[in-house]
């Protein structure tokens, strides 16, 4: 009796740990949802149901080659224009500033110059001189035709009076010359714009106009005409091949990404920076909304003229972390590797270029974000 107890309680013992021990051992065997592993610096996933993540086929087509280089804007040198005023002296007043947009005619500032006060010196003089001389002329005629004085002494009257009218005209251009109405004679010498566009530079102020000597310098006012600017870019030796003169290029401001805006590449420097190794690219840029101000950068992309074969993969298959771009591509049974990419431009139909790491051809998953966000989990 005793001993059938005792077997029976091992058995039922046997019994429990058996049950015990099944439950254990399927909870060990089952695998988990997503596995990475990094073999020699390169990422493996394995997922339980690869198939949640569809794949495509990486496609090739042909185009230009292009190349995008950096750079600003700058005014157009031939269409920029200093003000220049020829009477020197004292800065009165200023009309206008840095960044100010005047017209031809426009009034930008008075200088009290004692150059006009002695242009107005030798006027007066000289319209004395002139009365003088042409009332001597009519009196020797008068007496020439009386036959009082010799046709020699007529002639010398004549001479006379056409050198005072001489004399009497370069004074009177002296003081247009320098701004100034002969028929309304002033100290302050006007200064206006010679032409329509935006100033540029500066180099006197109001603060520093009273007691500032003006010596004519053409450094006063630059103004700019900018319905058309310049792009200047730096290329590098090796891509200078890709760029010639009369070739069109594509700029995009870096304040109006979204904006593209059609120029010309106008010269290429002849000499090299020995720094750096690049080229100036001046590129003529109409501007005829102002859209594009000096000093902006810019971004010049180039077209090539030969087609040739580039890959290209749904924009939702790359991803971008850390600062790259990578695909996952199908690396066998339930495993995606991880594949560093240099994507290019976007393309029609939500695809992107792959300018390397890819081949046209390879398999890649569609939704590159959806698989990371996964391992993330």
């Amino acid at each position: 009796m005793k001993l059938t107890v005792l077997i029976a309680a091992a058995l039922g013992f046997g019994l429990l740990n058996g049950c015990g021990g099944e439950k254990h051992d399927k909870a060990a065997e089952a695998p988990p949802p997503v596995q990475v592993v990094d073999e020699g610096g390169v990422t493996l996933i394995t997922v339980d149901h690869p198939d949640r993540f569809p794949v495509t086929t990486a496609a090739q087509y042909a185009s230009t080659s292009t190349l995008n280089v950096t750079g600003t804007v700058n005014p157009d040198v031939s269409r920029t224009i200093p003000v220049i005023s020829i009477a020197s002296g004292r800065v009165v007043a200023i009309h206008t500033q840095i960044g100010a947009y005047v017209k031809k005619g426009q009034l930008l500032m008075e200088v009290q110059s004692t150059d006009i006060s002695n242009a107005f010196d030798q006027y007066l003089k000289a319209v004395n001189d002139e009365r003088l001389a042409r009332t001597q002329d009519e009196r020797a005629k008068i007496l020439y035709e009386k036959g009082a004085i010799a046709k020699s002494q007529l002639e010398i009257a004549d001479d006379s009076e056409q050198d005072a009218q001489t004399d009497l005209t370069a004074a009177e251009q002296q003081l247009h010359f320098l701004g100034v109405d002969p028929a309304h004679p002033s100290l302050i010498a006007k200064v206006y714009s010679p032409a329509t566009g935006v100033v540029i530079a500066q180099n006197v102020t109001n603060a520093a106009a009273t007691g500032v000597t003006y010596s004519g310098s053409s450094t006063a006012f630059t103004i700019a005409d900018l319905s058309q600017v310049w792009v200047i870019c730096d290329v590098y030796e090796n891509d200078l091949p890709m760029v010639h003169v009369g070739q069109t290029a594509d700029i995009r401001l870096n304040a109006y990404p979204d904006h593209v805006i059609t120029g010309t590449i106008s010269e290429i420097d002849a000499v090299l920076d020995p720094s750096i190794r690049t080229a100036k690219v001046r590129i003529q840029v109409p501007n005829p909304d102002h859209l594009m101000r000096i000093g902006m950068f810019a971004t010049a992309t180039f077209h090539g003229r030969r087609l040739q074969d580039h890959t290209s993969v749904p924009a939702s298959a790359i991803l971008h972390l850390h600062d790259r771009d990578w695909v996952y591509v199908p690396a066998g049974e339930g495993k995606f590797k991880r594949v560093g990419v240099v994507g290019g431009a976007m393309l029609p139909g939500g695809m992107q270029e792959v300018v390397s790491g890819l081949a046209a051809g390879q398999q890649v998953v569609t939704r590159a974000l959806e698989l990371q966000n996964t391992v993330d989990q």
